[in-house]
C-alpha cells in the first residue's frame, strides 16, 4: 500500500492535485510522469524521507509498489 508521505511527494512533485497511487500503477499511466520528472520524484523522495538510492535500485523498480517497498527498506518500515 503506498503511504500517503509517499503518494504526497509523488503528486506535488507532478504538479497533481490527486491520483490514485495504487502497488501497481507505473509511471506512463500517471499524467506527467516522464523521465525527466522520474528523477525529479526520486530526487524529491530521497529528499523527504532523508535516505539515498542506489542507482540500480532505481533500475529495478517497475512501478509505485516498487518504489515504496524500497522506501520502507531505506526507512526501516516493514
Amino acid at each position: 500500500m503506498i503511504s500517503p508521505e509517499l503518494k504526497k511527494v509523488i503528486l506535488k512533485e507532478l504538479n497533481l492535485d490527486d491520483f490514485d497511487l495504487k502497488d501497481e500503477t507505473t509511471a506512463p499511466e500517471v499524467p506527467g510522469w516522464d523521465s525527466l520528472n522520474h528523477i525529479n520524484i526520486i530526487l524529491a523522495v530521497e529528499e523527504y524521507f532523508k535516505i539515498k538510492f542506489k542507482s540500480y535500485e532505481v533500475l529495478r523498480l517497475k512501478n509505485v509498489g516498487d518504489l515504496q517497498k524500497l522506501v520502507d527498506s531505506k526507512t526501516g518500515k516493514k
